[in-house]
């Protein structure tokens, strides 16, 4: 049973889907977005979990047996505190009037499948945080009230027969007047009501005397100061013993602040409280009857979708209070962008632009002529990001990627033309970044693709469809191979053997990379260990750790427990990470660092000067190698500014105590070059491509190069 304090580190999700393989790719989503999840196979469960388990947010699958997802949501509304726990309805559908469904079934937001596994941990905690923030406007409004009660409302009684009208002295405040300067009287009343409420105050009044029952109302004051206030009145008629009105008693009370609070929360209900812009709910609606004049007028309407470029670099790197600024100015830019467009001036509405969340924004652009006047808008979107950003003292640069859809050749739905631009989006950022794309009806393709891909990923592991190759490093002084790196191999049955780049990067935004990196430690820590007990006492094992694993919490823990299973010496155990790593949290990473340090283990800098290289923090870090990125390597005896930049870079290694490694050495030319000019230390295919432990075993014994080879020399 998990503790209050970890439930506040791991929101509870309760997940109901009667598709088993859907409950375990969303319950894997969910867990590597740091959410605990409770499964449901039915809606009948999902209400008795939500009875047992009280989660702070509910995902319902639309159709499931015996009680499907909108007879389940309903039913959730109507138990304690189902009323305001935010609930996301999940389906393959895409027609709105499943969407008006679910909302009509007091869903909070709605989900097209497939899901995207990265906006989807996104979305969950913008709308806890919603639910946060509306729930404390709710306190707020709870305090406002027991402060009135503790006070006293103010009270009134009208003498129907003589006319008199008694009020309280909290009424009098109400009204902002004084028993000395205005007397009570029920025609003089009015006088103080605003104009625009005068008459319904006066009708409510009246049918309460006719139908002798009970009103409530609200209504509007004009005071002396000139402020406008609001009041609450409520009131009921006392009946003589033959049922004649003789006297109407009722309370005042001014609830301005109520009627703020309740303006701020459609404010959060309907726009984004960072940037100001609409919100997803207020875009669809708006996007709805944009589409229905499109349907009637028979002319097209484009959607572009806008992601920014790297963002969350700026968010670690610079701090989430300036990534927030720069969410501001891009929103600003976007405004002015789109107020300067013909296109969109046309149109006579300038909220065509909302922010969907994290650094995703949405345009409209309701009337358009043809495709080439949507891509005219994105080219210029993309043209005002090119202005570097002032946040405080940095200068930050930005780009985008921009996908476009089309109604109707590309859908003729809210949650198709937001599906479709997204998927255009992602297209752009394959291509590239910082440009524009088409949907096309192949990308869709590509994500089935894709899917597929994951869901045989998952299973690679049980099945032991993954292997290790490793490729030597030579220490070009001695001519001998002074260790090696594991490299990740994925053989699959079906598919052959799987480029690393096909799924490396596949199991890092699915988190996959966790077991997976787990696996290789294990491994090739237990490889190196059986060639030191056949003779290779000195051999070094090189293993990369990806920023998921480095950033675990138990990192330190696993390589330990790791190195002390297979009784390996941690000195001959070399972890590998990036620079772009490294500077995401410098204290925290350095702290990480001394301590596996402290174990004996040796640290390697990989493909070094290809992310945002700060030389100021380099010393700063316990680092023994340093590797330089092939794409330095590939040119250097015959680019001048590669050359020129890889001797720098192993002038400063040497400089502070680091050995240079220079990784990706193909031929005798680039030998030459790195020796002369100080580095020794090698890898590369000259020396030898990964491959498996058998084939490695007899090249450990020998000599790769003479110590003095033809070039080498001085």
């Amino acid at each position: 049973m998990s503790t209050a304090r970890e439930e506040t580190r791991h929101p509870l999700i309760l997940l109901a889907d009667d598709d088993e393989t859907n409950r375990v790719l969303l319950r894997q989503a969910l867990e590597v977005s740091d959410f605990a999840v409770v499964e449901a196979e039915n809606g009948a469960k999902a209400v008795e979990a939500f009875t047992l388990h009280r989660p702070q947010l509910v995902l319902l699958d639309v159709l499931m047996p015996e009680m499907d997802g909108y007879q389940a949501c309903a039913a959730i509304r109507r138990l304690p505190g189902g009323g305001l726990t935010p609930i996301m309805m999940l389906t393959g559908l895409d027609d709105i009037e499943s969407v008006n469904k679910a909302y009509d079934a007091g869903a909070t937001d709605f989900a097209a499948k497939p899901i995207n596994w990265v906006v989807l941990g996104h979305r969950i905690r913008y709308m806890l945080r919603a639910k946060r923030t509306m729930d404390e406007l709710r306190e707020s409004e709870t305090r406002l009230a027991t402060a009135h009660r503790i006070a006293g409302l103010g009270s009134w009684e009208w003498d129907l027969e003589s006319g008199e009208l008694r009020w309280s002295d909290e009424i009098y405040r109400a009204f902002g007047v004084t028993r000395e300067t205005y007397s009570p009287d029920p025609e003089g009343l009015q006088d103080l009501v605003h104009p625009e409420d005068q008459q319904p105050l006066a009708t409510a009044r009246k049918e309460a005397l006719r139908e002798r029952k009970p009103y409530s109302i609200d209504f509007q004051i004009l005071r002396a100061d000139g402020t406008t206030r609001f009041l609450h009145e409520q009131a009921e008629i006392l009946l003589d013993e033959t049922w004649r009105p003789v006297r109407m008693t009722g309370t005042v009370q001014d609830i301005t602040e109520r009627k703020r609070n309740e303006d701020q929360i459609r404010k959060l209900a309907y726009y984004d409280g960072l940037t100001l812009l609409p919100n997803r709910l207020l875009f669809t609606q708006r996007l709805e009857t944009a589409l229905n004049s499109a349907r009637r007028q028979k002319r097209p309407l484009a959607m572009l979708f806008l992601d920014l470029d790297r963002f969350k670099q700026v968010n670690d790197t610079l701090g989430h209070t300036l990534g927030d600024k720069l969410l501001q100015g891009v929103a600003e830019r976007l405004g002015h962008c789109l107020r300067g467009s013909d296109t969109i001036a046309r149109g006579g509405s300038g909220d065509t632009v909302a922010r969907l969340g994290g650094d995703e924004f949405i345009i409209c652009l309701p009337e358009i002529g043809r495709g080439e006047d949507a891509a005219k808008v994105a080219s210029r979107i993309l043209d005002s990001l090119k202005t570097p950003f002032r946040l405080d003292e940095h200068e930050v640069f930005a780009t985008g990627s921009v996908g476009i859809s089309l109604y109707p050749n590309d859908g003729e739905t809210v949650e198709a033309l937001l599906k479709n631009a997204d998927a255009a989006m992602y297209h752009a950022k394959d291509s590239g970044r910082g440009n524009y794309q088409f949907y096309d009806e192949s990308m869709n393709a590509r994500a089935m693709q894709r899917l597929f891909m994951e869901n045989r990923l998952r299973k690679a592991l049980e099945r032991q469809e993954l292997l290790l190759h490793y490729q030597p490093q030579v220490d070009m002084d001695t001519g001998r191979i002074i260790g090696v790196e594991a490299l990740a191999r994925w053989m699959n049955p079906d598919l052959g053997l799987v480029p690393p780049g096909s799924f490396i990067p596949l199991a890092e935004e699915t988190g996959l990379i966790l077991p997976i990196g787990e696996w290789v430690l294990r491994t090739a820590c237990a490889q190196l260990r059986e060639w030191q007990k056949k003779g290779h006492d000195s051999l070094r094992m090189a293993v990369n750790l990806s920023g998921r694993q480095f950033r675990q919490e138990e990192i330190l823990k696993t390589v330990r427990d790791t190195v002390l299973a297979v009784g390996l010496d941690p000195r001959f155990l070399e972890l590998e990470i990036t620079e772009t790593i490294l500077l995401q949290d410098v204290e925290e990473n350095v702290r990480i660092l001394d301590e596996l340090k402290a174990l004996g283990v040796r640290i390697s800098l990989d493909d070094f000067g290809t992310g945002y290289s700060a030389l100021s923090y380099l010393k700063r870090f316990p680092i023994d190698i340093l590797k330089i990125d092939r794409s330095f390597i590939r040119d250097i005896a015959t680019d001048p500014d590669d050359g020129a930049i890889t001797s720098a870079i192993i002038a400063m290694a040497k400089g502070l105590g680091i050995a240079p490694m220079a990784e990706g050495v193909e031929t005798p030319e680039q030998r030459a070059f790195l020796y002369r000019r100080g580095c020794r230390l090698m890898q590369g295919f000259l020396f030898g491509k990964p491959m498996p432990p058998d084939q490695m075993e007899p090249l450990l014994r020998q000599i790769i190069t003479p110590t003095k080879v033809s070039g080498l020399e001085g």
